[in-house]
């Protein structure tokens, strides 16, 4: 049975994040880098869908989208967002509240070009979140995209990047018996982390 106190916890809360990453990364759990990324958007109406972690440091936790989709257009009018990981087989969930920002455009073109090449090519045949007549679409949009960038590197697109998460509280919750979890929340002042104890 796993447990989390004061004295189990990292200085840093992405410090803490790794620690947990690693043993979910190493477990049996598929797909361990799914999270959940809640928007805001201008009406004040919340959204929230599934995404995937391609990179974090002491910076923030990096995603890649389009930016003119629905999540996209979120961001760029309210761009407090909120994350969830839940690890099902560890019993251990961890949420991030914070501003979400954009990558440089150089880390932006490096993870576009690590990508294989249909991916790459999807990103300019699908307008994301737009509501198009038929699957036909796609097919068509593929197509083209395909006989453009036949003989040469499929660029990324400017409407195509990253974002970083920068987060401003971090909770790591670990599951208990008799739904008396442990919850450890790391929330930012001006100058330093605070650790805090949540009851369940």
């Amino acid at each position: 049975m796993q447990s989390l106190d004061f004295t189990d916890v990292a200085e840093t809360p992405l410090l803490q994040f790794e620690k947990w990453w690693n043993e979910a990364a190493s477990s049996s759990i598929e797909e361990v880098n799914a999270m959940t990324l809640a928007t805001v958007n201008a009406d004040g109406k919340p959204s929230a869908r599934i995404v995937l972690l391609k990179g974090f440091d002491e910076n923030g936790l990096v995603f890649f989208t389009n930016y003119l989709s629905e999540k996209g257009q979120s961001i760029r009018a309210n761009p407090n967002v909120s994350l969830v990981f839940f690890w099902k087989e560890l019993e251990r969930q961890v949420r991030v509240e914070g501003i979400c920002i954009p990558v440089s455009e150089s880390e932006s073109d490096e993870y576009f070009m690590s990508r294989p090449i249909g991916s790459r090519l999807g990103a300019w045949a699908s307008p994301q979140s737009t509501v198009i007549s038929s699957r036909s679409v796609l097919d068509q949009n593929l197509d083209e995209v395909t006989t453009k960038y036949a003989y040469r590197d499929v660029p990324r697109p400017e409407h195509w990047g990253g974002y970083r998460v920068v987060p401003e509280m971090i909770e790591f919750w670990q599951g208990r018996p008799s739904r008396l979890h442990d919850r450890i929340r790391y929330r930012k002042n001006e100058v330093q982390w605070l650790i805090e104890r949540l009851a369940p």
